[in-house]
C-alpha cells in the first residue's frame, strides 16, 4: 500500500512537472507573436553570433527589423548590443553598426555597447548607453521565441521595454526551431527560478 501510494504521487509529480512546462512553451510561443508597435526612443537590438566581419543571418534579420522601425518613425535611435563573442575578431555591435550604415541609418543615429557577452549584460550596458543619452522608452528587437525571456530581462534592468519581435526568422524549419525552442525553455525557467531567490 505504502509502495503504491508513492507510485501516485510520483506519477501526480510528474504530471504536474509535464503540464507546467507544457504552459511555459505556450506562453513563450504565444509571446512570440505578440508585437508592441509604439513610438518610443530608441529600438535596442539583442546581439548574437557574427561571421567573419558580417552579421550572421539571424542577426541581420535583427538589424534589419530595427531599420524598418527607425525608417518609419518608430525609433529615434538604434542602440546595437554584444561584444566579441565565440572567437570572433569584432563586437556583434560594432559589425550591427556597420551593416546599418551600409543600409543608409546615419551614423548619429546609432549607438552601441561593446561589452555585454550575455542577454542580461546587452541591457545592464544599453541602459547606461540610454541613461547617458537620455532615452527613456524603447522597442525591443530579438527573434521571436527569445522575446519572452528578453523582456523580463529587461523588467529586471529597469527598462522600460516593448516587444517588437522579428516579424521573419531564420529558426523557420522543425528541426531549426526545435533546438532553439527547447533551449528557450530551459533557460526561461532556469532565469525564473534563479531570480525567485535573489
Amino acid at each position: 500500500m505504502f509502495k503504491n501510494n508513492w507510485k501516485r504521487l510520483l506519477i501526480i509529480f510528474s504530471l504536474i512537472q509535464v503540464s507546467l512546462i507544457a504552459s511555459i512553451a505556450l506562453s513563450i510561443w504565444a509571446f512570440g507573436n505578440e508585437s508592441e508597435l509604439l513610438e518610443a526612443d530608441a529600438a535596442i537590438v539583442l546581439g548574437t553570433k557574427i561571421i567573419g566581419e558580417e552579421p550572421s543571418p539571424v542577426l541581420e534579420q535583427r538589424i534589419r527589423h530595427a531599420i524598418d522601425l527607425y525608417e518609419a518613425g518608430y525609433v529615434k535611435k538604434i542602440i546595437f548590443t554584444g561584444g566579441i563573442t565565440d572567437g570572433a575578431d569584432f563586437a556583434e555591435s560594432a559589425v550591427s553598426r556597420d551593416f546599418a550604415i551600409r543600409n543608409n541609418v546615419p551614423a548619429e543615429d546609432i549607438l552601441i555597447e561593446t561589452e555585454s557577452l550575455i542577454t542580461e549584460e546587452n541591457f545592464l550596458f544599453a541602459g547606461e548607453l540610454a541613461a547617458a543619452n537620455d532615452l527613456s522608452s524603447f522597442l525591443v528587437v530579438s527573434d521571436p521565441l527569445h522575446m519572452k525571456r528578453a523582456l523580463l530581462m529587461a523588467e529586471h534592468a529597469g527598462i522600460d521595454a516593448h516587444s517588437s519581435p522579428t516579424p521573419s526568422t531564420e529558426f523557420t524549419s522543425f528541426f531549426k526551431t526545435l533546438p532553439f525552442f527547447a533551449r528557450e525553455i530551459i533557460c526561461y525557467i532556469a532565469y525564473v527560478a534563479i531570480h525567485a531567490f535573489v
